[in-house]
């Protein structure tokens, strides 16, 4: 609505007031280019570049100019200027001039400058203020003339209470009010949620740009930010997230005021999409009143402007000092409080040097130049009024310039890219003084090259800590699981030949036969992402994985030492049984369907039973003869214990039996191929290398602890069983375990030397020293068998024969023999023998 239905006429001024989200700055930039030369002013650097980039992308470069403090962008003719408003060239004349969040003319450091604007700036044709609704009753006070033009919010804003921040809504900013805060926040977010982009008004364009990006894009789902984005900033924000409630202003402490909440605030929702807002974190919940004012955007009217003359005397430092403190003569006015430069300049006042200097009108101009440096460093104002003081010497100086000795070896100090996320935007911080040093060209010598250094290095400095803050604070992987989870049923993903797993691009783990195996995601939130991603990205191909493995042929299968079971060579499952006659696997991995999964545990214990068959084929025959009572007697102990032992026994523990031995029974040994050797009784067949390998796959994995390896090797502690023995082919002898062919050679190597010491050449084949040849050699020693008895005499049983105890059990049910009396016996007669040597007499 209007406040005056008459038709527009020149030089008219124009106020366009509403909430956020009215479209006020869209309508000035096309209001400007209706015209053929204009002029807006905007109350930050970043908003600034980002409508200068706007006009470019439509007008081009050639007719388009950016100024700020820190950077100028002047064409040789153009017909528009975006600016900061303190930056705006006044002196030039435009057809269109607009001045965007007019509201800032009621803030304590700035609203002198937007005060100047309104009451002076105006554009020959047509002239537009933009802002908060609160203007109007200022706006009419102190411009009768202007039309006011009110606008209201596009969409719906609506308060949604107290959330934590792992329960913000995707496509949230989070505001607080401190750098620490910020970073606090932004960490939290990249473990709960994947990351967030930063946004604080200390950022370079180029940075600020880069991490909206990050958001604007989706790649991340939330920002955090400080108030700046209160500031017209354009983004995609569904919900605002207040986490604290307090700034500092510059001066102290405060709550926010109800119409900077709505400021803020009302950065949720775009165009016609609704918004919401809260708060999160330490904050306290809104009042009821406050959120009703938000809401219906009802705010307390601006009351007053902050002024200070624009009609400064020069004659002296003393008329200079008077002229900051002349009150307005208008209602509405009122002198702003003590700012930044006059401060510097009422301290320079005091100073003698300072004095003695300052004493022309050319000079004051220079000192109060010398004082409007912006504090972008945030040093001590000890630090900041020595930097001041240094400009304000070199140009009042002969050469009446900053030379390259002074600005080089700070532009070096600054020219480094190395450090973390303080350091870096510390150096933007410098190298932003620099760049508002080198735009005033009657300040420094070689102006506009410094402006091309102090440029690049922003750039450079820019992407560096644009990289940083990536990488602090966003979790790539975890954010694009994130994305593609909530966003889409159908997730973009894929199976490299190699196995790589990757989801929307990001690699995300490895398939290996069925087992897919997750990537670290370093957090609780990355590793929830990444199960949710391989259940539906990889869940499908392991399902059908398990139908192959199913119906396989044997040939696709194999069993690793350790007990693992592969399938075309990956490692699928894992034998959890001691029986390889009787196998049982569990298949590795999560994924896939339970009956799938179960089939194919099935198929890979059919095959191992198979298998152990076939490698270990000498000692399923000794237990099938066992079984079906094929052997008896003796050969039937012996049996019981190689099977026991896995297929190898020293021959001292069955010394007794093997002399016990009746040819035939001999004979019936050899037919299932167990050999007696010198020391040793076992089955060649197991211990060969496929047989030994289906063996130790069915060991504890703590049995096979120090016997794989050649030769002799130290003895485990604690012993290793008779199993894992057998397994690996070896013996206990003494400190070491040996292999059953290497004491076999030994014997060999001990009959050929006989009583002499064995040869080099034969320690040489062993591969042993004379001391250990020896101690295992006595190790070895054993007992001769005893003699075996007379045919047609009864063999007792060894003792420690399986049919021991029967023996004795049948020694005690016979009789006992009856005792007979004792025959004399004669004693025989020696013949008596000459003695050698005697002669008869």
């Amino acid at each position: 609505m209007s406040d005056r239905s008459a038709g527009m006429a020149p030089s008219r001024v124009t106020a366009i007031l509403g909430p956020t989200n009215t479209g006020k700055t869209h309508l000035a930039v096309e209001r400007m280019l209706g015209h053929g030369s204009g002029m807006i002013g905007l109350p930050l650097r970043l908003l600034a570049r980002e409508i200068y980039e706007r006009i470019v992308r439509r007008r081009g470069a050639a007719c388009v100019a950016l100024i700020t403090g820190e950077e100028k962008i002047v064409p040789p003719r153009p017909a528009f200027f975006v600016c900061t408003v303190e930056a705006m060239p006044l002196e030039r004349s435009v057809d269109f001039l607009a001045v965007d969040e007019i509201q800032l003319v009621a803030d304590p450091e700035r609203g002198h400058v937007f005060t100047q604007r309104l009451l002076h700036a105006r554009g020959r044709f047509e002239t537009m203020f933009l802002g908060a609704g609160t203007m109007a009753p200022l706006m009419r006070s102190l411009v009768p003339d202007a039309e006011i033009v009110t606008r209201d919010r596009l969409s719906t804003l609506s308060y949604a209470g107290s959330k934590k921040l792992t329960r913000l809504p995707r496509r949230s900013a989070v505001v607080a009010f401190s750098t620490e805060q910020v970073y606090a926040i932004a960490e939290l977010l990249r473990r709960q949620r994947g990351g967030a982009a930063v946004v604080m008004g200390s950022l370079s364009p180029r940075t600020r740009n880069a991490q909206v990006e990050l958001f604007q894009s989706g790649e991340v789902d939330f920002l955090v930010a400080t108030d700046a984005i209160g500031m017209g900033l354009n983004m995609d924000v569904d919900h605002v997230a207040f986490a604290g409630l307090r700034k500092f202003d510059g001066r102290r402490t405060r709550w926010l005021h109800a119409a900077e909440i709505g400021q803020i605030a009302g950065r949720a929702g775009r165009h016609l999409r609704d918004g919401t807002f809260g708060v999160t974190g330490e904050a306290e919940e809104l009042d009821e009143d406050l959120v009703e004012q938000v809401v219906e955007h009802r705010f307390d009217p601006v009351e007053a402007a902050e002024w200070r003359s624009g009609r400064l005397d020069f004659d002296t430092l003393p008329d200079l000092l008077r002229s900051l403190t002349v009150t307005p003569d208008r209602h509405g006015l009122r002198l702003t409080a003590q700012a930044l430069d006059e401060t510097l300049l009422r301290r320079f006042a005091v100073d003698e040097d300072v004095r003695k200097i300052a004493r022309s009108r050319g000079a004051l101009m220079r000192l109060w130049e010398a004082c409007q440096l912006p504090d972008f460093q945030k040093t001590t104002l000890d630090e900041h009024a020595r930097l001041s003081k240094e400009i304000f010497t070199a140009l009042t100086s002969r050469r009446g310039r900053l030379t390259e000795d002074w600005v080089a070896p700070r532009f070096n100090d600054l020219d480094r890219d190395d450090g973390q996320i303080d350091q870096l935007s510390a150096r933007l911080s410098g190298v932003r003084t620099l760049s508002y040093i080198a735009n005033r060209p009657d300040w420094m010598a070689g102006a506009q090259e410094w402006r091309d250094k102090t440029k690049a290095l922003e750039e450079r400095l820019s992407d560096v800590l644009h990289e940083r803050l990536t990488a602090r604070f966003v979790d790539r992987r975890t954010a694009a699981l994130m994305r593609a989870l909530h966003v889409r049923s159908d997730v973009l993903a894929g199976v490299a030949d190699d196995g790589e797993v990757t989801v929307e691009g990001e690699v995300v783990g490895h398939l290996d036969g069925v087992r897919f195996t997750v990537d670290a995601g370093g957090s609780a939130l990355a590793d929830r992402a990444l199960r949710q991603a391989a259940t539906r990205a990889v869940g499908p191909e392991v399902a059908r994985r398990l139908g192959r493995l199913a119906a396989d042929e044997d040939a696709a299968f194999g069993v690793t030492p350790d007990g693992g079971v592969l399938w075309t060579g990956a490692l699928t499952g894992r034998i959890v049984n001691e029986d390889p006659f009787s196998p049982r696997v569990r298949l590795l991995g999560e994924l896939g369907p339970a009956p799938a999964r179960e089939r194919a545990e099935r198929r890979m214990e059919a095959w191992l039973a198979g298998e152990a068959g076939r490698a270990l084929k000498p000692l399923k025959r000794l237990r099938h003869a066992i079984e079906s009572g094929a052997l008896t007697g003796l050969p039937r102990g012996l049996a019981f214990r190689l099977i026991e032992a896995g297929g190898l026994i020293p021959r001292r523990e069955v010394e007794r039996d093997l002399a016990a031995l009746s040819q035939h029974e001999r004979r019936t040994l050899k037919t299932f191929a167990i050999r007696v050797g010198a020391h040793s009784v076992w089955l060649p067949g197991v211990t060969k290398p496929r047989g030994a390998a289906l063996a130790q796959a069915f060991l504890p994995r703590e049995a096979a602890n120090g016997l794989a390896g050649e030769g002799l090797l130290p003895l485990p502690e604690p012993a290793p069983s008779a199993r894992a023995l057998s397994a690996f082919g070896r013996r206990a002898v003494d400190r070491w375990t040996a292999p059953v062919e290497a004491l076999e050679a030994l014997a060999d190597a001990a009959r050929a030397a006989g009583k002499e010491p064995l040869s080099a050449e034969a320690l040489d084949a062993l591969g042993w020293t004379a001391d250990q040849a020896k101690a295992i050699q006595a190790a070895l020693r054993t007992p001769r068998a005893e003699r075996a008895p007379r045919p047609g005499t009864p063999t007792p049983p060894p003792k420690d024969s399986p049919f021991a105890a029967l023996a004795q059990l049948t020694q005690l049910a016979r009789p006992a023999p009856s005792a007979t009396p004792k025959t004399a016996r004669r004693p025989r007669r020696r013949p008596r023998r000459a003695a050698a040597g005697k002669t008869a007499e």
